[in-house]
């Protein structure tokens, strides 16, 4: 994935890991605290407000930002005109979700959320505004500047949602720690971005701007659609407090993604932008980064799989074991999240958005009313529903897409078999550990051991392929 004469690519990946594991095991300490202080009926309130955020925010600013990260020329430019754009497009996004809050929460089965779901809406014209700084520091592998901004963004909220929480504020102390965050964020970014933010209103790059970004935000309403219509299904259909259940399994399954997956895409689309000319090149990087991918997400996945019940238990308490049947499923759904989210950001790179619309509208058509039918099975079928339909549709249709934009899939299959096998193997470890010992503890220790060990290895059978953390030239021929 790195170029020659980009060494940035890997500082950056390097600042990218280390921000994300950093911030998602915080973010992980302070969601147990916070689930033992709430319980389910106030997380999913909670959840009811996230829900509603991460719909506005999915198409915000309308896509143009990522414009910034692949312009071939000098960004400044285009800046000023991403600028103007995300900011009205995000004000104009808030109006019109302010005043639908109360039906959104009436349906979601909980009308006394309106007041969490509105405060948190505050996020949305501050994503405006940082959307070209942020979009700056990605395109010139800025991720130290980033981490520290993302460091103060998660400290800040969390230790000002705990020490509401802990006086009685209940779900509107987690409104209260993000909207605060969130605007010191903003102002971070700002502060740090490589260029002065400033609007502006060049007509010869405003239409190729929304040719490039509305597809691309289409795409990402359907990609929230996919992303969260279980959770719109279990408020809807099972209520309140299932929701706060099916939400801890859910930020359970996905950490791994936040850990391992999301580092990598922070840096994907800008070095993938910078050889997206060479064909050969671009295969070859693509197939060592899922490779990395693999090697550390799968196995981490199965684990959480495989220990679901202890993992639960032991961590946040009996009262929230309800939620480790469905953490089986989600880990294993997110186990092909993580697979396919970089063949997303390689896609869009090569400019294949009606493709990944394609891709999001044939899964979100699949998923709903299997999603519907799961649930009358409670959180454990619509899990179960998650699952399959991400294995069945998303192994077709990415391969399909892949292959048109020059992947070969034969050699590409051939790298994920081992990273496949060792996810299995440390699936059946965790799952006999589990089985095994009633000790929640012991059950948990006892599976970690087992997960190391093979990732270990893996990572040992992988090392050609990790040449794409150590090399700062063009990447050396790596076998299938």
């Amino acid at each position: 994935m790195t170029t020659s004469g980009q060494p940035g690519a890997r500082r950056a990946l390097l600042w990218s890991f280390g921000n994300t594991a950093v911030g998602k095991f915080g973010t992980l300490f302070i969601s147990i605290v916070i689930a033992r202080i709430l319980g389910p009926d106030e997380l999913g309130t909670y959840a009811v407000a996230l829900v509603a955020l991460a719909a506005v925010l999915s198409f915000n600013e309308l896509g143009v930002s990522l414009a910034i990260v692949r312009w071939e020329e000098d960004p400044s430019r285009i800046a000023p005109t991403v600028t103007t754009i995300s900011v009205v497009t995000s004000l104009a996004v808030f109006v019109a979700a302010w005043i639908a809050t109360p039906a959104f929460a009436a349906a979601m089965g909980d009308p006394g959320a309106t007041g969490v779901v509105r405060l948190m809406l505050v996020c949305v014209p501050l994503n405006g505004v940082a959307a070209t700084p942020a979009a700056l520091l990605q395109r010139d592998y800025q991720q130290g500047r980033r981490a520290a901004a993302d460091q103060v963004n998660i400290w800040l909220g969390a230790v000002l949602s705990v020490s509401l929480a802990s006086v009685g504020l209940g779900a509107m102390s987690l409104a209260v720690g993000r909207a605060v965050a969130a605007i010191v964020f903003t102002g971070m970014l700002i502060r740090l971005s490589p260029s002065r933010l400033s609007l502006g209103w060049n007509r010869e790059v405003v239409r190729p701007l929304l040719r490039f970004g509305i597809p691309l935000a289409g795409s990402s309403l359907v990609v929230f659609a996919v992303a969260y219509a279980d959770q719109l299904v279990v408020g809807n259909r099972l209520g309140t407090q299932a929701l706060g259940f099916y939400l801890l399994a859910f930020n359970l399954a996905s950490w791994p993604v936040t850990v391992f997956s999301q580092p990598i895409r922070a840096v994907a689309p800008a070095a993938f932008a910078r050889i997206q000319h060479d064909a050969r090149l671009m295969d070859r990087n693509f197939r060592s980064a899922f490779r990395l991918v693999l090697v550390l997400a799968l196995p981490a996945c199965a684990f959480l799989a495989g220990a679901a019940e202890p993992v639960v238990t032991l961590v946040y308490g009996e009262i929230w074991a309800p939620a480790a049947p469905a953490l089986q499923w989600l880990a294993c759904q997110a186990a092909v999240r993580i697979a396919f989210e970089l063949s997303y950001d390689f896609l869009a790179v090569k400019r294949r958005s009606v493709a990944l619309m394609t891709i999001q509208v044939c899964w979100l058509a699949a998923l709903v009313p299997a999603l519907v039918v799961g649930s009358r099975h409670g959180i454990v079928g619509v899990a179960a529903a998650q699952c399959a339909v991400a294995i069945l549709v998303l192994l077709v249709c990415y391969g399909w897409a892949l292959h048109g934009a020059g992947i070969r899939l034969g050699a590409m299959i051939r790298t994920s078999l081992v990273p496949v096998a060792g996810g299995t193997l440390v699936w059946a470890g965790s799952r006999a550990a589990a089985q095994g010992h009633p000790q929640a503890l012991v059950a948990v220790t006892t599976a970690g051991v087992v997960t190391l060990a093979i990732t270990g290895a893996l990572a040992w059978a992988s090392r050609t392929h990790l040449h794409l953390l150590r090399s700062t030239d063009v990447l050396e021929e790596v076998p299938a």
